[in-house]
């Protein structure tokens, strides 16, 4: 950031870059082309830190999911990308990351702005992964490869499979870290030969409109990569069209449900990142003192405003009162602002009907029984919610079952250290996304990691990701595998060829 931040003035810390950006009459990006939207509708961008209005863009309509789709299919159909040798496709992509890091400063401010966590964890940490994304997948675009097998067909035979990109992909993007959600979706489609259609989260579609010049400055070519912003209304247009082949989304079960009833139409593929419960297990034997910090973190990192957060916290009851009393300690010591002021530790909730979500859902804790140790109701301007410590929550309360997507842990005490009893309580739960165990016993470990049914289970530690490392879960946590070798499989097609010599 360029000057010091002021909370009268909040984009006068922003580079000249942003400014500028900020100002533009943003459109949407169909073959190639920066356009109106079909019927000339805008919409408010807000700064959820103060609730002010800090943007518009083009808001689109179910005229520009056509011509969005059409541009798409024809880059497919009739374009170079799929057709493209993959060491050439290998280069764009790998053109993409640098770009990233060129514009990192950019790309972070812009995150700030639209969902408001702080400006060094934007950067340093989500832009720096976005680019990390682009990067691996890169790799993959000439790595997409068949096999050979043998077959007891009577005669002679060459029998082989090739992996082919599944086609039209429309990629739905949450508000939650915004440019790294879309780099997660964009690269693997991408490397694999595919066209997209981006439809980022109405409240945060900046960094992708961003994007667009990225595409162009990186040679990606025309109707590749197209962006549509506006509401939900664009988002199942794209899920009901015949012309798309593949919805990729992240987002609320609820939301994901709704994609695969609309998406029966012509039965598309469907991959789907949604909502989670994640158990967090502390055991007496953990290192304690390492533990508090990121138990805490696990929520309140981008202020609970995340799929994987540790909100139920299971506490050995030999050590309950020194990780509450930790626990709150720091959670007392965190500073919430706006993401652009370098001494923010805690931004906003992304907008005024989330934060009335949480911060009913913290009620509703309090008033079926839970102890509030810290936190609440910042009672600040901008959708602020301190981050909160709730105790003695059971699976009775509405904050054990339901995912708050805020910065509310649920904390209760674990009298029991068998190992099959912890594992049917972690299980207990719709979701399957995430879990940490925290205990020095690797046997230990092992064992209730094999027992929890989630698709991400770390130990001693929380919220880590690599873009080499599969993410997705279980039960109604989502179908798929983002990042990874299984990224691949979700934007492939096997296709058999049998030869009869």
């Amino acid at each position: 950031m360029n000057k010091p931040f002021s909370n009268e003035n909040p984009l006068e810390a922003v580079s000249a870059e942003t400014r500028a950006f900020l100002q533009a009459k943003h459109k949407l990006f169909i073959g190639g082309d920066s356009v109106d939207a079909a019927e000339g509708g805008r919409r408010d961008v807000i700064d959820p830190a103060t609730g002010k209005v800090i943007s518009n863009v083009a808001d689109a309509t179910g005229k520009d999911v056509d011509l969005a789709v059409s541009a798409a299919r024809k880059a497919f159909d009739d374009g170079p990308w799929r057709k493209m040798k993959p060491n050439e496709r290998m280069k764009i992509i790998w053109r993409l990351a640098e770009l990233t890091d060129k514009y990192a400063q950019e790309l972070a401010e812009l995150d700030v702005l639209d969902e408001g966590s702080p400006y060094f964890v934007v950067k340093n940490f989500y832009i720096s992964l976005a680019a990390d994304h682009f990067r691996y997948f890169a790799g993959w675009a000439n790595k997409v490869d068949g096999t050979t097998m043998p077959v007891n067909m009577d005669g002679e035979w060459h029998v082989y499979t090739v992996r082919e990109p599944v086609g039209v992909v429309a990629q739905i993007l949450p508000w939650n870290v915004p440019f790294l959600m879309l780099s997660w979706k964009l690269a693997p489609a991408l490397a694999a030969g595919c066209t997209v259609i981006v439809k980022p989260a109405e409240d945060t579609p900046l960094s992708a409109i961003r994007f667009a010049e990225i595409c162009r400055e990186a040679g990606i070519p025309d109707g590749v990569v197209n962006i549509l912003t506006g509401d939900g209304k664009v988002g199942a247009a794209l899920v009901e069209h015949d012309g798309v082949d593949k919805i990729g989304f992240t987002g609320s079960t609820a939301t994901g449900k709704a994609i695969v009833r609309a998406s029966a139409g012509n039965l598309k593929r469907v991959s789907l990142e949604l909502g989670g419960k994640s158990p967090v297990f502390v055991f007496p034997d953990a290192d304690i003192d390492a533990a508090i910090p990121q138990v805490a973190e696990s929520v309140f990192l981008n202020s609970g405003q995340a799929c994987t957060a540790g909100s139920r916290l299971y506490i050995h009851e030999d050590v309950y009162d020194r990780v509450i009393e930790g626990v709150a300690k720091y959670s007392e010591g965190l500073k919430l602002g706006h993401g652009l002021d370098e001494s923010t530790n805690l931004g906003p909730i992304i907008s005024e009907k989330q934060y009335n979500r949480v911060t009913g859902l913290l009620q509703s804790g309090i008033d079926e029984g839970a102890s509030l140790v810290a936190g609440g109701d910042a009672g600040m301007a901008g959708y602020f919610v301190r981050p909160t410590l709730l105790r003695d929550v059971t699976p009775q309360m509405s904050v054990y079952q339901e995912e708050i997507f805020g910065p509310v842990i649920s904390a209760m005490k674990m009298t029991t250290e068998n190992i099959d009893e912890l594992a049917r309580e972690a299980n207990n739960t719709n979701y399957g996304l995430a879990a940490s165990i925290w205990t020095s016993d690797i046997s230990r470990a092992h064992k209730l990691a094999a027992r929890i049914r989630a698709g991400i289970i770390w130990v001693n530690t929380h919220n880590q990701s690599d873009a080499n490392m599969p993410w997705g879960g279980y039960k109604q946590s989502g179908w798929g595998r983002e990042m990874g070798k299984p990224a691949m499989d979700m934007y492939t097609e096997v296709k058999s060829v049998a030869v009869a010599l």
